[in-house]
């Protein structure tokens, strides 16, 4: 067990660290929180100070070319259908049905973007009201992993803290869990001050599971296990941000930039000589409401327009994006081409965002057998059964926009060439024995030669039989051969 007096010094320690440091930044950038939120102007006086333009134009907008990226990845990562975790057996897919349903998979998607925008993310498992293990997104900002060799009992912990509420603005009520291999310990902190037991929990500590009879007894067990599971964005837990942070600002910079100068010259320069007035604000009253104003003989007036360099910002922007995309290894759905965009061009154009999110692939599959085995345990122990690894698997079919005009042409060329096959077979039916003729046609139009079979009628194997017991299973218009 932690002393009061370890776990704060475990959460100083851990928020000072530069992993999280580095993930607070990932995860600012996901919000939209740019480094050009905080930009200043300043300039140097007469006397050589240095002071802060409170007069000229400071744009700041963000442009969050990270968080369509890491929405990107996340979502192109989850687009097949269904439950991406199988198995062959249907008693045990209908068993991790269960437990891996939609609310489960909307968890996985919570960590999946925390892991990509902040370098690593947790899930944690607990016993639901249905008496059934579940799992919840743990936001790794606030989890720390404690080993063995850094604790006084020599034990693995996870302390898991968080935000409860903030009363009147100021009170700030932070709950704080140490978990080890057997329970949960509760403790409180207000604002920075010390931490103490949580007096609300009525167990504390408390075993991981808890159960309640019909007569109202309680009986308790225990994971046995530390049950948080960390997903890691690579080896190094990286944000996503890493490689582009650089360009993001570059283009948050140039934008604004743009901006400023746009806001500080939309007005002419008026140049007057031999003004015949008394202030300047009758000259700008003069300009604004009469277009008119007085001279001497001599005097004159000049009209100043500022040309503002668009063309190179403009350039350097669009050189920004594309780089962004480029080494954000993201799908750029700004990108017009030449108009030809055919399946192949789609697909190149998904070659980055493929390659980045094969590598996550083999991180989630990693993360997810460990989850997957804590499931078949708990299935094991209450069905008696015996199932392992090996009878699940995953599949993950990521989906891409297609061209249906594209589509149709295959379907079209597939078709003739099913056909085409089926005739070839039907004209040489004469020199071939019926039924190796029946097993050719089943495996050109995938259909089960036994469904074939018992619907011809006995002694009716012939040729013209065939044909008309495929007529009335595959139509014409699906490639079918009469």
């Amino acid at each position: 067990m932690l002393k009061p007096s370890e776990i704060k010094h475990f959460i100083d320690e851990d928020n000072a660290s530069e992993k999280k440091r580095k993930a607070k930044q990932g995860m600012k950038y996901y919000e939209g929180e740019h480094k050009i939120m905080g930009s200043r102007i300043f300039y140097v006086d007469a006397d050589g100070n240095l002071k802060e333009d409170t007069m000229r134009s400071n744009v700041k907008i963000s442009h969050p070319f990270f968080t369509e990226l890491v929405d990107q990845e996340v979502q192109y990562m989850l687009s097949g259908e269904g439950n991406f975790i199988k198995s062959d057996d249907p008693d045990l897919q209908n068993l991790m049905d269960i437990y891996f349903d939609d609310s489960f998979w909307s968890e996985v998607y919570e960590t999946l973007t925390g892991c990509v925008s902040k370098g690593f993310d947790y899930m944690y498992a607990y016993y639901t009201s249905d008496e059934r293990i579940g799992f919840q997104h743990a936001d790794s900002m606030g989890v720390i992993e404690v080993p063995a060799k850094d604790a006084d009992d020599d034990e693995e912990h996870v302390i898991y803290w968080y935000i409860d509420r903030i009363e009147k603005g100021k009170r700030v009520v932070k709950r704080i869990q140490v978990w080890d291999k057997k329970e949960t310990y509760y403790y409180v902190q207000i604002n920075d001050g010390r931490i103490v037991e949580d007096k609300q929990e009525p167990l504390n500590p408390r075993p991981h599971i808890v159960t309640e009879n019909e007569k109202g007894e309680k009986f308790s067990s225990s994971f046995n296990f530390i049950p948080f599971f960390r997903l890691d964005n690579g080896s190094k837990q990286f944000s996503g941000l890493k490689p582009i942070k650089n360009l993001i600002d570059d283009y948050d910079l140039m934008a604004c930039s743009l901006s400023n100068n746009l806001q500080d010259f939309t007005d002419a320069i008026y140049v007057v000589s031999g003004f015949q007035g008394e202030n300047l604000d009758e000259l700008m009253h003069n300009i604004k409401t009469k277009k008119h104003i007085g001279t001497s003989p001599d005097g004159k007036l000049d009209i100043k327009t500022v040309d503002i360099p668009h063309e190179a910002r403009r350039v350097k922007l669009e050189l920004d994006e594309k780089n962004i995309y480029r080494f954000g290894m993201g799908f750029n759905s700004a990108q017009i081409g030449d108009g030809n965009i055919t399946n192949i061009v789609i697909k190149s154009r998904y070659a980055l965002l493929d390659l980045k999110c094969n590598k996550l692939e083999i991180r989630l599959k990693e993360f997810l057998k460990k989850i997957i085995k804590v499931v078949l345990d708990e299935i094991n122990t209450k069905n008696s059964t015996e199932y392992q690894m090996k009878d699940v698997w995953f599949d993950f079919q990521r989906e891409v926009i297609t061209n249906a005009q594209d589509n149709a042409q295959i379907e079209l060329l597939d078709a003739q060439k099913q056909g085409q096959q089926i005739n070839n077979i039907l004209a040489a039916a004469n020199m071939l024995d019926d039924e190796t003729v029946i097993k050719a046609i089943c495996s050109i139009l995938d259909i089960d030669y036994e469904k074939i079979k018992d619907k011809l009628a006995a002694g009716e194997d012939d040729i013209e039989s065939v044909q008309k017991v495929l007529k009335g299973i595959v139509p014409d218009d699906e490639g079918g051969a009469g």
